[in-house]
């Protein structure tokens, strides 16, 4: 059976549609409730939504940060290369979006690391004078992509990690660090 919604009749459905209905026909005026009565109903939707929704979850195993960061590859010593026009125009495609006026950025171009992580990815980090839709980040911003590789070893798409200014660069910082990679390393 369905209810005035177009779904079942289950207990949440009915109890909105209910009150929903008392609230427009009282005395043929509108019901004005009160903030607890709002509150209840609302935090009773929530809570059976929320039933309803919840997806069963796995647990994970929680690493120390010493165990995380050994497994965390590091090509200090590898070979690092200047990118190329067409390689740059890839990587400002990525970070544009992130910036408020993209065409007056000023990009500090590092040397890519031509040592995959892991999983076989290659990072970039590097910095970028521009505003931010951020104020607090507006000026230098660090930022980390993800960048892959075609034919010949070249940049052929870029994905933005992160990027941030002010006082939050050292996390930017310390996700590069996790790759050997300096963003502040300009050549």
């Amino acid at each position: 059976m369905a209810d005035s919604f177009g779904g079942s009749t289950g207990l949440g459905h009915t109890a909105f549609a209910h009150i929903a209905h008392r609230a427009k026909t009282r005395n043929g005026r509108p019901l004005q409730a009160d903030k607890c009565t709002l509150v209840c109903v609302l935090i009773a939707g929530l809570a059976l939504s929320a039933c309803a929704t919840t997806a069963p979850t796995t647990a994970t195993p929680i690493e120390s940060p010493a165990v995380a960061n050994a497994a965390m590859p590091t090509p200090s010593g590898g070979a690092f290369r200047d990118l190329a026009a067409e390689e740059k125009k890839v990587i400002v495609n990525a970070v544009a979006p992130s910036l408020r006026n993209p065409t007056a950025a000023k990009y500090h171009w590092t040397k890519l690391s031509m040592t995959p992580a892991q999983d076989g990815s290659f990072n970039y980090c590097a910095t970028v004078d521009a505003q931010s839709p951020y104020a607090a980040y507006s000026g230098h911003q660090a930022y980390i992509i993800e960048v892959k590789l075609g034919f010949g070893g070249k940049v052929t798409s870029a994905v933005m990690g992160l990027i941030t200014g002010g006082k939050d660069v050292a996390i930017v910082k310390g996700m590069c660090a996790k790759y050997g990679l300096d963003p502040n390393n300009a050549g």
